[in-house]
């Protein structure tokens, strides 16, 4: 469960991340990208533990309102569900057209941009 609710967050910053505070973004990237402590993150700026942990609960419902509202995880996800159904589809069916497969593999690329 911890680790799902880690790769949620994870997935969420990098989409949302631009409109979080300076503050936000530090304590974000420490605790979840850089697996620092709350102690360690607390000691870094010079601040009580709690007020980190505060911090990063609130950006984490931050986080969670943005996507509820604009939906980009939802939205990327379904589209490489789809990008993946597609491939293999094509790769089933139509092995031999490249230019299809050509096609296919600009659709992939085009969520990697």
């Amino acid at each position: 469960m911890e680790l799902e609710k880690n790769e949620r967050v994870n997935a969420l910053f990098a989409f949302y991340q631009p409109l979080l505070t300076t503050k936000q973004n530090d304590y974000l990237q420490l605790y979840y990208a850089d697996d620092f402590s709350l102690g360690e993150i607390a000691e870094e700026f010079a601040v009580s533990r709690q007020a980190v942990y505060d911090n990063i609960r609130r950006t984490e419902k931050i986080l969670e309102e943005y996507e509820d509202k604009l939906h980009l995880l939802k939205n990327y996800t379904l589209r490489n569900q789809q990008t993946d159904a597609i491939q293999a589809y094509v790769q089933a069916k139509y092995p031999a057209d490249e230019q299809l497969q050509q096609l296919v593999a600009g659709l992939e690329n085009l969520e990697e941009e």
